[in-house]
């Protein structure tokens, strides 16, 4: 997911939509995405990666083999083509996806790892990082497989300014799935835009 402030529905949404090209908020894959348009943008001022996946985990069996997969364009186009055809069929289909990828993967995100994942295998970006650390931040989970702490101490240790949180109040990766963590995230979204802002 990928959030440029016009999209918010909220109160505040008056006040900042004159800012919208201003700031970029990214869960996930859509922390890469938001980085990258931050660098293509000059009037991006701030770019907030929320349980980013920026860089594939060595150390995770899911991201293990997802990378396999992509890493073969025939057995990619059929776990994609397989993917679609389940689609006819919504509950096998939503069984194999929560079971096999979470319940947040669609045959659309299966398609774009599989087409993308292979650059995930390099490492972050660390000079763009570095040359913008006050107008990045990072939120991490405690147990977060695509945005593991490994990377957390990572970033900490080459671009130290960079503004790192870690949420420990029990709220996971799909932490938009409730309200009790979309409220937590949010607030915590707001803090780094007052204090950057």
């Amino acid at each position: 997911m990928v959030l440029s402030l016009p999209c918010i529905s909220c109160p505040f949404r008056s006040i900042l939509s004159d800012l919208y090209v201003l700031l970029k908020v990214g869960h996930s894959i859509g922390s890469h995405i938001a980085s990258e348009m931050f660098k293509r943008a000059s009037q991006v001022i701030y770019f907030i990666g929320l349980y980013p996946f920026l860089a594939l985990n060595s150390k995770s069996s899911k991201q293990t083999v997802i990378r396999k997969l992509a890493e073969s364009s025939i057995v990619c186009s059929l776990v994609s083509s397989i993917v679609a055809l389940l689609g006819v069929v919504p509950s096998l289909s939503r069984f194999i996806v929560k079971t096999t990828l979470g319940n947040s993967w669609s045959a659309a995100a299966i398609d774009a790892a599989c087409s993308h994942l292979l650059k995930f295998s390099e490492a972050p970006d660390w000079d763009f990082l570095k040359a913008k650390p006050n107008q990045i931040a990072f939120l991490f989970g405690i147990d977060d497989h695509w945005g593991p702490l490994s990377l957390f101490e990572e970033i900490s240790k080459q671009v130290p300014d960079v503004s790192l949180s870690i949420e420990k109040e029990g709220h996971d990766h799909a932490f938009s799935c409730t309200e009790a963590g979309s409220t937590w995230v949010a607030q915590h979204v707001a803090g780094l835009l007052k204090k950057h802002l």
